[in-house]
């Protein structure tokens, strides 16, 4: 792939990446590149909080773009990554200890940092519904 092809991959999965997010999370996410981005920036913006990438890669290395966003992150902010293959699902990927923050902050109407007041409660044990 040429490199103004694989920009113009890049560029449709943080468009893709951010509708996602606004779709399931009620944000207002947007690419940080169409607004004065730069090398170390965020691929996306409006996700207070969290440092968010986007990879739309057919192989990716999840350690390595874990390790860039930690580093690329500004102080108080947890490093999460969205990735997606070519006819496959998004999948999302931080660190376990920063996952209780993710959470909080992908949930803006939930100020106490826990779950959602209006939220039901996870079965520990999702088999139970079959028996």
């Amino acid at each position: 792939m040429s490199g103004r092809m694989a920009r113009e991959k890049g560029k449709r999965g943080e468009r893709e990446a951010a509708k996602e997010l606004n779709r399931l999370f009620g944000l207002q996410a947007r690419r940080a590149q169409q607004y004065c981005g730069e090398a170390g920036d965020a691929d996306l913006l409006g996700v207070e909080g969290l440092h968010v990438e986007v990879k739309r890669v057919e192989r990716f290395h999840m350690h390595p773009a874990l390790e860039q966003a930690d580093s690329d992150r500004k102080a108080g902010e947890a490093p999460l990554i969205l990735t997606k293959q070519n006819l496959k699902s998004w999948v999302v990927c931080c660190y376990l200890d920063d996952l209780p923050k993710v959470m909080a902050c992908l949930d803006p109407a939930d100020e106490s940092g826990g779950p959602a007041s209006d939220s039901p409660p996870l079965d520990p044990d999702p088999k139970s519904e079959l028996q």
